[in-house]
């Protein structure tokens, strides 16, 4: 039994243990003795959190002085102890930093996280104007890109790209020069910049240099560009990021729309298991590590500690809003529209595949195997899991053979299903709408006889690649679909991506082998 009595009724973070002492949720709570007092009384909750309640052996917590300090403690925790049953958001691929390399000559490169002791700059809301805003400025000023000085200049040089610091060419002095004219333009301080270059592009001319004089006139011209169209997207009033969400089966699907000045910037996709405090936990891990705008457009509201925490991170006031009515509540649905696009506008693809394979229901979780090996060496079996007809890369599995030598597609594949389906058991987790094989009927019934062996009853066929023909347990003959039919297309979608996730592990242990 599970003793609550230490527990405060003070704000903080309290940490739910497995019988192995790991840690498997991080909360945070205005009365810490309520909230995890309220896990154990009898009520009904969800099956993840029934689940979840189950494996608990132990609680720790950590008291704070107050709410916002117990979000961003549990934000660090959660970070540090990537807990089981907390969300885990990817880091976005869209926001990034320009980083100035700590070097003698240094460089400007892309940086996902500010781990180094370089300069940022950013994050950039669009990778796309970040990435061009750093190659002008490389080609602008020169900048070098290469990581170790060759020993002689590149083509860069050459084409007058780079001012080679690797053989002398530029003085260190001269180079720190464009270095900081660069730092200007990232700054924002072009009019500074321009009114500097000119008086540079005007000395060089008295002295009837006039290549450094057209070199900085080019320069001129490509910060006061730059200039003009960051001037023309600045027009409207602030930031803002709408986020929405739809839950669907245990899982939270989320949309976050990037406003910058009025324009749609960016779109990020998120998806993750659903747990109550959802929505808190992806404000504040979102936050902790992404600009936080002057105006969050939201679906539902959040607890006042979200504000502050919001407000905090900013240094400044953030409106929040709910909206009800009008063009904020249009954005809000636009953006929920998006969640049904991105997330679930290929369920046609399921609606043919059932109808096609006569199933009972939508498969909206299929996993799909194969085998791979090289003349019976290196066998490997692959697992890919598809979501509502899209890639969940983060389900994928793999699988080194370990009762099979030698050439044997059939026990191969018997292994990795059993493998599969036991661990899923044993951990209580959800299983597949649908099972696909690659191979003919020989494949479908070693995989069959070990789901029969584990009492399960779930919807299996396999394809052979041949004639794209399509086995089904009970039937002794092959149903052959339309080329065209959106059924057998993602099927044949889920086939070559196990296949190619097969081969890739195969190569990788045959590399291993050899060295």
């Amino acid at each position: 039994m599970i003793d609550l009595k230490n527990i405060p009724e003070s704000p903080g973070c309290y940490l739910f243990m497995d019988k192995e002492g790991r840690i498997i949720y991080i909360g945070k709570a205005k009365n810490l003795k309520k909230r995890v007092s309220s896990y154990f009384q009898k009520k009904s909750f969800d099956t993840k959190t029934e689940i979840l309640i189950g494996k608990i052996k132990d609680v720790s917590f950590i008291a704070t002085n107050n709410e916002v300090e117990a979000l961003i403690l549990e934000n660090n925790l959660i970070k540090k102890n990537t807990p089981k049953y907390n969300i885990n958001l990817k880091d976005s691929k869209r926001y990034a930093y320009i980083e100035l390399t700590r070097e003698k000559f240094p460089r400007l490169v892309i940086a996902r996280k500010r781990v180094s002791s370089g300069k940022y700059f950013g994050p950039f809301v669009s990778g796309t104007d970040r990435n061009y805003v750093r190659e002008l400025i490389i080609k602008t000023f020169k900048i070098r890109t290469c990581k170790k000085f060759p020993k002689k200049p590149c083509l860069r040089y050459h084409i007058n790209l780079c001012s080679a610091p690797c053989v002398g060419l530029i003085t260190e002095t001269n180079y720190d020069s464009d270095v900081r004219s660069a730092v200007m333009v990232l700054r924002g301080h072009n009019s500074e910049l321009i009114s500097e270059l000119k008086n540079k592009m005007n000395d060089s001319s008295e002295k009837k240099d006039y290549e450094k004089a057209i070199a900085r006139r080019n320069q001129i011209q490509a910060v006061k560009w730059l200039s003009e169209k960051q001037t023309m997207e600045r027009q409207k009033k602030y930031d803002e990021d709408i986020i929405n969400f739809i839950v669907k089966e245990s899982r939270v699907y989320l949309i976050l729309f990037n406003l910058y000045k009025g324009m749609l910037e960016n779109k990020q996709e998120f998806d993750f298991l659903f747990n109550e405090n959802f929505f808190e936990e992806f404000l504040v891990q979102y936050y902790s590590d992404n600009p936080v705008p002057k105006e969050l457009i939201l679906p539902k509201l959040v607890d006042e500690s979200i504000g502050h925490f919001l407000k905090e991170r900013r240094k400044n006031n953030v409106i929040i809003t709910v909206p009800k009515i009008g063009e904020k509540k249009n954005l809000l649905e636009l953006v929920g529209k998006n969640i049904e696009l991105t997330f679930f506008g290929d369920m046609t693809k399921l609606d043919d595949l059932r109808a096609k394979l006569k199933l009972n229901e939508n498969p909206n979780v299929i996993e799909c195997f194969d085998i791979s090996h090289l003349s019976g060496t290196s066998t490997v079996g692959s697992m890919v899991q598809f979501r509502n007809a899209k890639p969940d890369k983060s389900n994928y599995r793999r699988f080194k053979i370990k009762t099979v030598s030698g050439i044997d597609d059939f026990a191969a594949i018997s292994e990795v299903v059993s493998r599969r389906y036991k661990r899923l058991i044993l951990e209580k987790k959800e299983l597949p709408k649908l099972i696909i094989i690659d191979g003919g009927k020989g494949q479908l019934s070693a995989a069959l006889d070990e789901l029969n062996k584990l009492n399960l009853k779930i919807p299996i066929i396999s394809i052979a690649k041949k004639m794209e023909e399509i086995f089904v347990p009970g039937l002794s003959f092959s149903i052959r679909l339309d080329r065209k039919s959106k059924a057998l297309l993602l099927i044949q979608e889920m086939r070559d991506e196990a296949h190619r996730f097969a081969i890739k592990y195969n190569r990788l242990l045959r590399k291993k082998e050899i060295k």
